[in-house]
């Protein structure tokens, strides 16, 4: 349902606006940066998630995975992104991109 957004955005590197249901049923929405899709190292399910990295967050950015049953609402936003400011690690994506060095 949203995945089509979700490579635009990544193809595009565009940030988007993640609406989501959170663990305890709360609806909230997040200005985030699309990083993948696929399984989590961080959970032992392997089921595919949508793995961004939240920018507003309260506690500050960090990395938000969600299930697909968990978004509500994916919009592309205009305003585009470099990796070069959000990635300082060595990616191995599921999803494959053209982010140089990033990808």
């Amino acid at each position: 349902m949203f995945k089509d957004k979700f490579v635009l955005a990544i193809n595009e590197k565009l940030m988007v606006r993640v609406t989501y249901v959170t663990n305890d049923s709360r609806v909230l929405t997040r200005k985030c940066i699309p990083f993948d899709f696929g399984p989590s190292k961080r959970f032992m399910d392997k089921s595919y998630r949508y793995h961004f990295l939240d920018l507003d967050s309260p506690r500050g950015r960090h990395p938000l995975p969600l299930l697909p049953n968990r978004l509500v609402k994916l919009e592309l936003t205009n305003t585009s992104f470099n990796p070069a400011n959000y990635i300082n690690w060595k990616p191995n994506w599921y999803f494959k991109r053209n982010w140089g060095k990033y990808s």
